[in-house]
């Protein structure tokens, strides 16, 4: 006991090592996945991991805009070796100026699908100088009476707060033969993958050696979702075995997930199945209505499908001679004692209605007597009747009598009614009567609301399991004492 007791919670230990594993390997996919679309973030916040992880994406700085943000470099340099006014700053302001336009016209952020941020760049920009172009607007900006008249630090701050941090936003991101981004994502996810890989080969050989049976394809698809943990595309769908892990795992409780999951399933399908069985069983009914199997169960005759018996016995006549025994000696010696007060107190009715005998009830005990004389009469009427039918079950000839009238019966009325012709009517409406249960009743069941009665069978389920937890809990003293 304690050796599978070990077991156990050495092979739960291992899931939990595996789920966390798969946990942290889909942290990955997912941060690669957002990287690019959140790398202004990151390069805003921690440009250490854009350092990190921007030879991973094959992203690199843009030449021309990088190009941009040097020369600006140079002029400040510049500028605090020379001043504002010398004609090394005016070089740089004239070739800053010249590198804005090549900016605007060539739109180095496309490559990056960073439009949206050059379309940000010129409107600060018009917005600070106060002109409609952006050229224009660049243009007085990098120029030395401009700097020299609003102030060279008050200026450069600017644009080092407000137009430097976007410019410096984009990059240039490789592209492999193939014609795709570089992504070296696989590098970092290639020891996760020989992980999964070597689990599912050992979980596949020992699911096969405890169902010899299976295949070995079929022992590898036992666990399929975990075949995404290898995949080298669809790397979002890892969120399926890792989610699976952590609830068997015992880290994660999905119970709740799984039931609402089931019932959206059921609730789906409910209708349509039920739609689908009803309709068939009215379409067999009716088909076997157009076969003449009724016409063959009421004339008895085998000229069609045969009927099989399995048992030689007639049901019909055994089902009705169980019942009539059932009442005769269980049911009605029940039951006598109330058919005696009904009959007791019928009686003592008539009586009263009697003009005659209302007129001898004031004569002294003749009140008492009528009593007795009631309870007596309503007695054995009550015996008689009940001694008559015990007689007639038991006699043997009234048995046969009455089973003869009733076969005679039977094939009387089969007999009659295929000749009156009736029966074929009688099909003809049956067949119309059923197709209009499926246009009407069917279509109520599809108006129902199947997660109301989905939620009714829950309730009996968890009433029906009450009664075990209450036995189970009035069971732990013992096991406790012992």
């Amino acid at each position: 006991m304690k050796d599978i007791k070990s077991s156990k919670k050495r092979n739960l230990w291992f899931e939990r090592f595996m789920a966390i594993a798969a946990t942290v390997n889909l942290g990955l996919v997912l941060f690669n996945l957002s990287y690019v679309p959140w790398r202004d973030f990151y390069l805003r916040k921690l440009p250490q991991v854009i350092q990190i992880y921007d030879p991973i994406k094959g992203i690199e700085p843009h030449r021309d805009t990088k190009n941009y943000l040097e020369t600006i470099d140079a002029l400040e340099e510049q500028v605090r070796q020379t001043g504002l006014e010398s004609s090394q700053v005016n070089s740089r302001l004239i070739q800053i100026s010249r590198l804005s336009s090549e900016m605007i016209d060539s739109n180095p952020f496309a490559g990056a699908n960073k439009s949206g941020t050059l379309e940000k760049i010129k409107k600060r920009m018009r917005s600070h100088i106060g002109n409609e172009s952006a050229k224009q607007s660049f243009a007085t900006f990098w120029s030395q009476p401009y700097l020299s008249q609003n102030g060279w630090v008050k200026e450069i701050n600017f644009f080092n707060e407000s137009i430097r941090p976007l410019i410096a936003t984009n990059y240039y991101r490789q592209i492999g033969e193939n014609g795709d981004f570089v992504d070296n994502f696989w590098i970092l996810d290639l020891p996760f993958v020989m992980l999964f890989g070597v689990e599912l080969l050992g979980r596949t050989f020992f699911i096969k050696r405890r169902h010899p049976g299976l295949s070995w394809f079929e022992a590898l698809l036992w666990r399929w979702y975990d075949l995404f943990l290898i995949l080298p595309f669809w790397h979002s769908l890892r969120i399926l075995p890792v989610l699976v892990r952590l609830d068997r795992a015992h880290l994660l409780n999905l119970h709740p997930v799984r039931k609402q999951i089931h019932q959206g399933i059921v609730a789906n399908f409910a209708e349509e199945l039920t739609e689908v069985v009803v309709v068939r069983v009215i379409n067999q009914i009716q088909g076997s209505i157009q076969r003449g199997e009724l016409t063959q169960w009421l004339s008895q005759q085998e000229n069609l499908r045969p009927y099989i018996d399995i048992n030689n016995v007639n049901e019909v006549e055994a089902i009705a001679s169980l019942l009539v025994k059932t009442i005769v000696y269980h049911v009605l010696p029940d039951i006598q004692p109330a058919i005696v007060a009904i009959l007791h107190h019928n009686i003592e009715t008539v009586f009263h209605q009697v003009p005659i005998y209302r007129n001898l009830q004031n004569l002294p005990g003749v009140g008492q007597a009528q009593t007795q004389l009631s309870e007596q009469l309503a007695t054995q009427i009550t015996t008689n009747l009940y001694k008559t039918l015990v007689s007639a079950v038991e006699d043997p000839v009234g048995a046969k009598l009455t089973s003869q009238l009733v076969q005679r019966f039977s094939e009387a009325l089969g007999s009659e009614i295929k000749e009156k012709h009736v029966l074929s009517e009688i099909q003809s409406l049956l067949f119309d009567f059923l197709e209009e249960i499926k246009i009407n009743y069917v279509q109520r069941l599809s108006q129902e609301d199947i997660d109301q009665i989905i939620e009714q069978t829950r309730q009996l389920r968890t009433q029906a399991s009450v009664p075990s937890v209450v036995k189970k809990s009035t069971a732990l003293p013992e096991i406790r004492e012992g």
